[in-house]
Formats: structure tokens, C-alpha cells, sequence
């Protein structure tokens, strides 16, 4: 089979209506403002209703994205939903391509956490070089909500829910110009949603675990040195690999935890302020789903232009880091 290139030909973003502000969590928790803002620079998130779910808002994204690169659901070969908070512990990638009336394309889920969107860009890639697939709908959707303990203010003030959506097509000039993803298990204590194990036995001398999975737990300050020293060091790498200077890139794009995380691996890169894409005031962090929101939010603000260089990096929990430089458009 033929090499081909990649290109990303169109974005997508949908968010619940709903939101929390800081001052409204201080009702919920004791903190304030200018606590939450100060250390985190999030001012409020959004939260699904009862009645939305990640299939809806992923669904809501994709069509979006799907209208701008001008391609119709009916002709994509593969949908990845990165998500770690799926409708169905199954999957729930078959759930969108059945909403999209996507009916020729595979789909499944890809689980990376706030990497998701970064790997899946990769995944994706690898079908599309090889000339396996076309058309690629990259989806990353999360609700956190449903998994936070609404009493701990450590995670509580950080986590939003949201959906954001790519469209990668063959192309023939290659727009992804490098990338390096990675990750380490020995740190998985550090930001985890863990299944709980409760011994039910069935007869005697059989048992089996029935438990359930609990809430967000994170240790703060250990994942944001992880962020910190690793971020720069994998965006170095991909950048590296890409043959391109850090001077070269017109915009970083990072997974919108933290904005003292977003300043601090820009001022290690080097990388003026004005470069930077944040949108984690508006949202707080909402896993795979923040790339392709802050992402999408740029090119309809006309920020990001065709052919604009992008060094993107997730990274969170697993633990797992990756980035990837890209040119925006065909």
C-alpha cells in the first residue's frame, strides 16, 4: 500500500449548558475565589445534566468538525473516542458512529486519560500513513463529574465536563510532522480512578470480586512536577523528531489542567505568553476533551491558521505524557 500523509481538516466542540462557578463551589466546600483562581487559574466548568452523557456531547462535537472539513459521516472508515468515562464500560465509540449514521466506519474507545487526544492523533495516523483509512473522526470526550467526590476540594475545583472532535484525512503532503508519547506505570498512584474489590462469595470456597470504582484521587503536587519537568522535555523530543526549532512554532497547545502548569512549561520552552492557547478558566480541566476544545475555540476565533505549526502535549493520568507537532489545515 501506498504511504500517505495526514492532515487535520476540521474541529468540533460542544459543552454542557450547565456550569459552577468558584463562588458557587465555595457553597459545596470550603474555599473561595481567589483560592481556587490563584493556584489554578480555573474560574468555572461545565457539568452534564442527568439527561447528557458522552455519547450526546461527543456526537454534538463530531458533527461540528465533520461540517468544517466538509466531510459527510457516511464516508469516515474509523472513529477513536478517547475517554476515560465512558456511557458503557464496553465502549462507547459504536454509540456516536450509530448517532452519526456513520455506518461503513470501525469505532472504538482509546483510554489515555488526559493524553487521550494525543494518543489517539497518533493511533489515527498510523492508519491513515499506511493507507489503511481515508477518513479519521478523532473524538475526545469526558464527564468527570460523574467520578469526583464533590466534598474534596483538592479535585473538585479542578474537573469539568466536555467533548472536543477532529477530522484527519489522507493528504499528501504529511501535516504530521513529528511526535512522542510516553508513559510510566509506577507513577499511576499519583492520579488515579480506581476499581474498589469487595469479595462476594458464590459457593463455598468460590469467590469472586464485586466492587465498584470510586472517585478521582490525585496528588497534586507530585503531578505537577511530573507535568513540569517531563511536558518540555516530550514536546523537545517531538520537536526533534518534527526537525524544527522551538522558535518555529506559532502555537502551544497543552491539556488545559493548570494554568501555573500552562505558564511554567512555556517559560521552560521558552515560549511567549502570547503563544500559549488557554481556555482553563472557561472550563477547567476536562481530560481528553480540553485539546481539541481549546483547539476548536482557536480556529473559530481565527487564532490558528492553515498551515499554522502546533506543538501540542497531554499528560495526566496512567501516568502518560505525549506530544505532537502538526500544521493546522490541509
Amino acid at each position: 500500500m501506498q504511504n500517505l500523509g495526514i492532515a487535520m481538516t476540521g474541529s468540533g466542540s460542544a459543552v454542557p449548558a450547565t456550569f459552577l462557578d468558584n463562588q458557587g463551589l465555595s457553597g459545596l466546600v470550603d474555599t473561595s475565589d481567589e483560592w481556587i483562581t490563584s493556584r489554578t487559574g480555573i474560574r468555572q466548568r461545565r457539568l452534564a445534566m442527568a439527561t447528557e452523557s458522552v455519547t450526546t456531547i461527543g456526537t454534538a462535537a463530531s458533527l461540528k468538525a465533520l461540517e468544517m472539513a466538509q466531510v459527510e459521516a457516511k464516508d469516515l472508515d474509523l472513529i477513536l473516542l478517547a475517554t476515560s468515562t465512558p456511557d458503557d464500560l464496553f465502549g462507547s465509540a459504536s454509540q456516536i458512529q450509530a448517532e452519526l449514521g456513520a455506518s461503513r466506519a470501525v469505532a472504538f474507545d482509546l483510554t489515555a486519560a488526559c493524553s487521550g487526544f494525543v494518543f489517539g492523533l497518533v493511533t489515527a495516523a498510523q492508519y491513515i500513513r499506511t493507507g489503511v483509512f481515508q477518513n479519521v473522526l478523532l473524538v475526545g470526550a469526558d464527564i468527570l463529574s460523574r467520578w469526583v467526590d464533590w466534598q474534596d476540594r483538592r479535585t473538585c475545583i479542578l474537573f469539568g465536563d466536555g467533548a472536543g472532535a477532529a477530522v484527519l484525512q489522507a493528504n499528501k503532503e504529511d501535516r504530521l510532522l513529528g511526535f512522542e508519547i510516553k508513559s510510566d506505570g509506577s507513577l499511576n498512584s499519583c492520579l488515579k480512578l480506581a476499581y474498589t474489590p469487595q469479595s462476594q462469595e458464590l459457593t463455598n470456597g468460590v469467590s469472586i470480586s464485586k466492587g465498584n470504582f470510586g472517585n478521582v484521587s490525585m496528588n497534586g503536587k507530585e503531578v505537577y512536577r511530573f507535568a513540569v519537568k517531563r511536558v518540555p522535555e516530550v514536546i523537545d523530543k517531538a520537536l526533534f523528531r518534527a526537525n524544527l526549532t522551538v522558535e518555529q512554532v506559532d502555537w502551544l497547545l497543552l491539556h488545559q489542567a493548570n494554568q501555573r502548569i500552562l505558564d511554567a512549561v512555556a517559560e521552560r520552552l521558552s515560549i511567549p505568553s502570547e503563544k500559549v492557547i488557554s481556555n482553563v478558566a472557561n472550563y477547567g480541566n476536562t481530560s481528553a476533551a480540553s485539546i481539541p476544545i481549546a483547539l476548536d475555540e482557536a480556529v473559530r476565533e481565527g487564532k490558528i491558521k492553515p498551515t499554522d505549526t502546533i506543538a501540542a502535549s497531554g499528560f495526566g493520568a496512567g501516568l502518560t505524557w505525549g506530544a505532537a507537532i502538526f500544521k493546522w489545515g490541509r
